[in-house]
């Protein structure tokens, strides 16, 4: 048991998880298979005031409620909530990842990453992974627009 403790992965995922739904559940599995077997997926929550810089509003559900609800999920080892100053360097160097794992919308962060790596040298593997199902509810954007339009009617 210790052997495999030492040769754990540990990824890292991040995002803002607001109404939780299956295309945010199929990316965090991604990302977990990314780090091989018995992997350890960590995940970063965005706050609710980072969520209004990087968007222009809050969240519908609270960070805490949003962390809780990651964390809950059988995929997820543990889930944080992120930094306020948005700090790269700060997340990687205080989780020390062997694997960042990024969605397909994640183009600003993937390259915010990649700079952050290379300029330090760090021996972690970037993934990117893939969009889920068309047309299904994969986003707390298309979920908000079918309330809206099912008030609508």
């Amino acid at each position: 048991m210790a052997n495999k403790t030492r040769t754990q992965k540990v990824v890292l995922a991040s995002g803002v998880f607001d109404l939780l739904h299956l295309g945010h559940v199929r990316f965090l599995e991604e990302a977990k298979r990314a780090g091989g077997e018995n992997a350890k997926l960590i995940v970063v929550i965005a706050t609710d005031s980072t969520v209004e810089k990087m968007k222009g509003k809050k969240p519908i559900m609270s960070e805490d409620q949003r962390r809780a609800l990651v964390e809950s999920l059988k995929v997820v080892d543990q889930a944080v909530l992120g930094y306020e100053d948005l700090d790269i360097g700060e997340v990687i160097g205080k989780i020390k990842p062997d694997v960042i794992a990024l969605g397909y919308d994640q183009a600003d962060m993937e390259k915010e990453v990649k700079e952050y790596v290379a300029k330090h040298k760090l021996p972690v593997q970037i993934v990117k992974t893939g969009k889920y199902a068309e047309n299904a509810l994969d986003s707390s954007s298309k979920i908000k627009q079918k309330i809206i339009d099912k008030l609508a009617k």
